[in-house]
């Protein structure tokens, strides 16, 4: 009897454990084809290491924010993005909901010192951009009405490291990133003197927080 007892176990321990497997290994459900289409980004560095954020917008394709870690493909390639006031590249069409769930991706881009469709110049064609590890993922759903009270979402790069990203809102809003090497605690939400304030403004309210490093701040297709 405690053989049986002991095989029925083992039986339904081993039932259990395939119907697991066969849950872990469903696929995903099927890409929103509305996400598919031009996803610009800029690229921005901290170190050796190279993010991408792509440029949102309100509709689809680029209601979204999104930031990933990159592959550094080499020494001149960190040189370009360092060393350059400002780099973006347009990427082949693709689905960026592939990029919202995680997704490692290659995706062959042009790249321009510059904004790509604001005069900038460009550098390399065709060139393999790897997209290797998500950091951030936010869809341009149910915002906020637009506000003089600012909040930001911390995304840790480093031990000290983080990169402060404003969370859009409705219009008119803007896109900003930076970078701070925190020695205190920092404001993710403060009052700015109108709903989009300069640049300049938003980087006085993380002077406290540590060094810093301004990444990217815009404001086209958000007004």
């Amino acid at each position: 009897m405690k053989l049986i007892k002991i095989t029925l176990t083992t039986i339904f321990c081993a039932f259990a454990s395939l119907v697991i497997a066969k849950e872990e290994k469903q696929d995903p459900p099927p890409l929103n084809p509305a996400y598919h289409g031009d996803h610009p980004m800029v690229l921005i560095n901290q170190g050796a290491s190279i993010y991408a954020a792509n440029l949102p917008a309100y509709n689809y394709p680029n209601n979204v924010q999104v930031v990933y870690k990159i592959e550094n493909p080499g020494v001149s390639f960190l040189s370009l993005v360092r060393d350059a006031e400002l780099v973006t590249i347009k990427p082949k069409p693709f689905n960026i909901e592939r990029l919202m769930r995680g997704e490692e991706l290659e995706i062959k881009a042009d790249v321009y010192s510059g904004h790509y469709a604001q005069g900038g110049s460009q550098l390399l064609s065709d060139t393999p951009i790897v997209f290797s590890k998500k950091l951030y993922s936010r869809a341009l759903n149910d915002l906020t009405p637009a506000s003089q009270w600012q909040e930001y979402d911390m995304i840790p790069v480093s031990k000290n490291g983080r990169i402060y990203i404003h969370k859009i809102q409705q219009a008119p809003s803007f896109n900003h990133l930076i970078y701070v090497d925190l020695t205190s605690a920092c404001m993710q939400k403060f009052r700015t003197s109108k709903r989009v304030p300069p640049a300049s403004e938003l980087t006085l309210k993380f002077v406290n927080c540590g060094s810093l490093k301004p990444l990217y701040y815009d404001t086209q297709n958000l007004e």
